[in-house]
């Protein structure tokens, strides 16, 4: 797995970029199932929504990094690492606003996110606490890990050099950050149990994926 290999700040940008994108999502990003290649040629069309549906994404990242840190304020490797997330996650949002602005777009309405209630379904409600707390990470790392998927689908399919480039940005962030939450969860869990659990959250996310409708109007 990608967790025990590398840090959340040491996976070659090269190899994200530069790999088969199958073999991307499986050895790189963890992904059982890479995104169906009909999406980014349906997200190419529907351009508007998508960076309104990228805004709400980033908006929604920066809000569960602050709820985990007011949530776990003990917790002082994850009120370190996670503060200049927030603030990053702003930023992007800040910068999808920005570009909506030059196409003389308005942001949107916040849509059902089909793809992330899927994720909140298979988190455990009771139990442990420390389960709980596994269960909130990983669902954040695997948001990370397909939103950076996602990000490097559009780097390189979209007719638009420079939207491919925009998005090369964002995967490039995503990818650290995917690492960062499994780093989290190593750091206060058993390596072991996070291993195993990750493993049946993999699993579970490929049957959300392969069940969900592609659709070209939305990031997940």
């Amino acid at each position: 797995m990608l967790f025990n290999k590398f840090s959340c700040r040491s996976i070659p940008l090269y190899t994200i970029m530069h790999t088969d994108l199958s073999a991307d999502a499986k050895n790189i990003l963890g992904l059982q199932l890479p995104t169906d290649p009909r999406w980014v040629n349906l997200a190419g069309i529907s351009l508007e929504d998508i960076l309104t549906d990228h805004a709400y994404c980033e908006q929604k990242a920066a809000v569960s990094c602050i709820s985990l840190i007011q949530k776990y304020p003990a917790r002082e490797k994850l009120v370190n690492e996670l503060s200049p997330i927030v603030t990053e996650e702003w930023g992007h949002f800040r910068l999808v606003l920005q570009e909506l602005r030059k196409r003389k777009l308005t942001l949107g309405k916040q849509r059902k996110d089909e793809y992330v209630n899927k994720l909140f379904a298979f988190q455990l409600k009771g139990g442990h606490e420390d389960d709980r707390f596994l269960d909130q990470l990983l669902t954040m790392a695997l948001i990370e890990a397909r939103s950076c998927e996602r990000f490097k689908r559009l780097s390189e399919g979209l007719n638009d050099a420079y939207m491919q480039n925009f998005y090369r940005r964002f995967m490039e962030s995503e990818a650290g950050h995917y690492t960062l939450f499994i780093e989290l969860a190593e750091t206060y869990i058993d390596k072991a149990k996070v291993r195993k659990r990750w493993a049946e959250w993999l699993t579970y996310e490929a049957d959300v994926m392969n069940n969900l409708e592609v659709r070209g109007d939305r990031i997940h």
